[in-house]
């Protein structure tokens, strides 16, 4: 079986199920991304990999809300010629598995007609009734409306041809317009819950300020790839005069870059991390709050490890892998009440929820938390059996990948 992988940023979401089909002698393990991505981040033992260049940026003269679908097609044609250079080289897929979200599916179906063609279903755009208008500190306009219609057209094309999909979450999957959900399997990627769990002797060292931190601490944590509104940075911040009066003990670790990974940017050299210290910022004891960057996957999960509260907010959005590993790894997670979050947390059994726009909230479930340790052990326990019974690695979610596959068992159907 010659199974093909396309996405820009490859490995991506594919990373163990690439690694585990590469470890199957049955299967030949091909991955298409964009070249200098590849060299970045691209080796996987087993897996061959094909670059393609970036394709050249759509004109200034299209209309803004077509720009990036016209992007998305000129990516679409850099695929189909690095799968025409494949094919030459005698490699011609039966399944073929791609991100639609960047026109990289566009054509593949074309290419590859007798292959089966299953596509990674992040999230469907919508006007009303997920990210877009939520937060009315940045409300959405007519303009907006339009626009992010239009943002839908290269993966609805690319589903249209699609034999089928596979979505995170139920709540993702259920983004996406009847027709297509009908056609989309829930498989999350998975969490590996044998690395990420409880250690009750992880201690984080901040070198730069002589601190260590341990699990006896009271540690307030929050994480996210970027510090920005869709992951309720400006609320956590709002949060934080409160918890620190109410905590006055408390050290809080924030993990996160000053890009924008969703939402709007705001103006040249300026951060939503600086936009809200200028704020609040003297309303803080900065030196118990800890601004700590990106980090190695390994801090990242002794940070978890020696949380005494995890504060996880999100607009109604994609889910994200923090959370899931918060909870593997034992954390009480004070998550925000939007759908996504109340897909994996019921409030007082494996976490806790909170209005994402209410700072005071926010504060007084953190004191709440840090106040009755001893009474939050059952809820970290619940909160990794969630994990541990519906999105472990090994022994939930790749056997499912597998099972859609016909790879079920060590024997392929």
């Amino acid at each position: 079986m010659k199974i093909l992988f396309v996405h820009q940023n490859f490995p991506a979401q594919y990373r163990w199920l690439a690694l585990t089909l590469a470890q199957d002698k049955r299967c030949q393990v091909m991955a298409l991304g964009e070249a200098g991505n590849l060299k970045q981040r691209g080796k996987i033992p087993g897996v061959s990999v094909a670059g393609y260049a970036p394709p050249a940026p759509a004109s200034d003269r299209t209309h803004y809300y077509v720009r990036p679908l016209e992007g998305a097609v000129r990516r679409g044609q850099a695929v189909v010629r690095a799968c025409l250079e494949l094919r030459k080289r005698g490699f011609v897929p039966d399944i073929v598995y791609a991100h639609p979200g960047w026109g990289e599916a566009l054509f593949l179906k074309d290419i590859y007609p007798d292959a089966r063609l299953t596509l990674y279903c992040e999230f469907y755009y919508r006007a009303k009734g997920a990210d877009v208008g939520f937060d009315p500190e940045f409300p959405a306009t007519l303009d907006d409306l339009c626009r992010v219609r239009i943002k839908n057209s290269a993966s609805l094309l690319s589903l249209e041809a699609a034999d089928g999909g596979i979505s995170p979450t139920q709540w993702q999957r259920n983004t996406f317009p009847a027709p297509f959900g009908n056609r989309i399997t829930v498989v999350h990627e998975g969490v590996d819950t044998d690395l990420v769990r409880p250690e009750p002797r992880a201690e984080v060292v901040l070198a730069g300020k002589n601190l260590t931190l341990t699990a006896k601490d009271e540690v307030v944590t929050y994480v996210a790839r970027n510090l920005e509104p869709y992951r309720g940075f400006h609320s956590l911040m709002r949060a934080l005069p409160e918890i620190q009066r109410l905590r006055p003990q408390a050290h809080v670790l924030i993990v996160g870059a000053d890009g924008v990974s969703y939402g709007t940017p705001l103006p040249k050299e300026q951060t939503y991390r600086k936009k809200y210290l200028e704020e609040i910022g003297s309303r803080l004891d900065l030196s118990r709050i800890h601004f700590l960057g990106q980090v190695p996957h390994q801090t990242l999960l002794r940070i978890y490890q020696i949380s005494s509260a995890h504060v996880y907010l999100t607009y109604p959005f994609v889910l994200s892998w923090s959370i899931l590993e918060a909870m593997a790894a034992g954390c009480a997670v004070i998550g925000s009440r939007t759908p996504p979050v109340e897909e994996v947390i019921a409030h007082g059994k494996n976490g806790f929820l909170v209005d994402f726009f209410s700072p005071d909230e926010i504060a007084a479930r953190v004191d709440e938390v840090l106040g009755r340790s001893r009474q939050t052990d059952k809820v970290r326990e619940r909160a990794r059996k969630t994990v541990v019974e519906g999105f472990d690695l090994r022994r939930v979610c790749l056997p499912r990948h597998l099972k859609l596959l016909g790879i079920d068992g060590g024997k392929r159907k």
